[in-house]
């Protein structure tokens, strides 16, 4: 085997080639005990038991994860940047927090050099805990998209990111106009997407900061550029949504206000969606939209219990991701974010399994952004961001684990259960992009 630019790394190996809301875990989980992973040229070139794998090596080294979990690295479908120094803002729901806390926080991005000294700190925090690809809000100025993609290209990440649009209800020195943010989204999807493994998104922050004229011409950029993302809020509190519906008196709810503005098509995103109705979901599913699923933020602001069951009903199937919706979200670990997912499922009465969960956080969260040709599994070819997770990472949870690697796909759930309810960034022992060792945990 090549040893140039190759680079093998062995353990216990976790992904998924389909969803296991819809087919048994047998038919959804790939799961190697002892398995190797060969990427070459940043790319996965092999994949297999190294029982089978190892004598094809040739004299390249092995870097040995023996009992720990190799995994896909994680998606989040939402987040935002220039929150990252808001976290943990006490008191306010949606509206109110919105005004009290993230608009004088923004305001900040018009300044360069600020922008990029979080976009740095912002992505490490996501590669500390096992996060590779992510959609993510700038600020309303396009300083701060140049900051992020800067910093996200420095570091090989596929990301996608764009400009907040905002033409009202906003402080001033957060609005742009319509036509200004037409101009400047343009410019910047000229500029970025494509280049390197970024990609934009047109982002009006949500309906009730966009006028009509806005959304309409957010619409035109993705029908000047078709394969960049719409990322907005939808339907996340009910104050809101009934915001909503008084600014836009004509429309049949939330969803069919950015629908009418053409907005609602298979490279959307809409963040939250605590509030759906089911005509609404199935809307979505027939457009081929996805939700971002962010738990810890519903839970944080009082927004409300998603309807996981709904959005994935065969029936009416929407595509899911999780997203950490940093800063309301409370977490920067996809694992924690799985954690509270698990949690709102059972107050819902429904059950969230870790394999479920774990789709969410890799391949699901690829589907979701028309990414699962690059992302999300260890399938060959496909760019290899990983992660190696050590389900032993604590004291207790070196208690609760044993140190052999699961031999059954049973002992694997239990496995990755404990990791989903017990893990956060401690629990990252690696994370690699495209086959670069980008984070590698503190010597204990």
């Amino acid at each position: 085997m090549e040893n140039q630019h190759t680079l093998v790394v062995r353990g216990c190996i976790l992904d998924f080639v389909n969803d296991p809301f819809f087919v048994s875990d047998t038919e959804a989980v790939r799961f190697i005990p002892d398995g190797v992973l060969v990427i070459r040229q940043g790319q996965v070139a092999a994949l297999g038991p190294y029982a089978e794998l190892g004598s094809t090596l040739g004299g390249v080294p092995i870097v040995d994860y023996s009992g720990q979990l190799i995994m896909p690295g994680m998606i989040d479908t939402h987040i935002h940047y220039p929150q990252t120094g808001m976290m943990a803002a006490y008191g306010e729901q949606l509206l109110e927090w919105l005004n009290r806390y993230t608009f004088p926080t923004e305001r900040k991005f018009k300044d360069p050099a600020y922008a990029r000294s979080v976009a740095d700190i912002f992505l490490d925090q996501l590669l500390s805990h096992g996060t590779t690809t992510a959609l993510v809000f700038a600020a309303v100025f396009p300083e701060s998209v140049d900051a992020f993609f800067e910093a996200a290209a420095a570091r090989n990440l596929r990301m996608i990111s764009g400009k907040v649009m905002m033409d009202r209800n906003a402080p001033d020195y957060l609005r742009d106009t319509a036509e200004s943010s037409y101009v400047d989204s343009k410019a910047l999807i000229q500029k970025w997407h494509g280049r390197g493994r970024l990609l934009y998104a047109v982002t009006p922050r949500f309906a009730g900061t966009s006028t009509p004229a806005q959304l309409k011409l957010a619409a035109r950029l993705l029908q000047e550029f078709p394969d960049v993302y719409l990322h907005t809020h939808l339907s996340e509190n009910v104050n809101e949504v009934a915001w909503v519906q008084s600014l836009f008196p004509d429309s049949n709810g939330y969803l069919d206000v950015y629908d009418r503005a053409g907005l609602v098509g298979d490279r959307a995103v809409f963040a939250h969606g605590v509030q759906l109705t089911e005509a609404e979901f199935q809307r979505l599913s027939a457009a081929k939209a996805a939700i971002s699923f962010c738990p810890t933020s519903n839970l944080f602001l009082g927004s409300g219990l998603f309807k996981i069951e709904q959005a994935k009903s065969p029936e009416h199937p929407v595509n899911v991701g999780l997203g950490t919706d940093v800063g309301a979200g409370t977490s920067f670990s996809l694992l924690q974010t799985a954690n509270e997912a698990y949690k709102v499922a059972q107050l819902r009465g429904q059950k969230l399994s870790a394999f479920k969960a774990l789709f969410l956080a890799t391949l699901g969260g690829a589907r979701a952004l028309s990414l699962d040709d690059k992302l999300g599994n260890f399938n060959l070819g496909k760019e290899a961001d990983f992660i190696v997770l050590n389900p032993r990472a604590t004291p207790l949870m070196a208690f609760r684990n044993s140190p052999e690697a699961p031999d059954s796909l049973e002992a694997l759930a239990d496995r990755a259960f404990s990791l989903i309810i017990l893990g956060d960034d401690r629990t990252i022992t690696a994370t690699y992009v495209m086959g670069q060792l980008a984070y590698s945990s503190p010597a204990p």
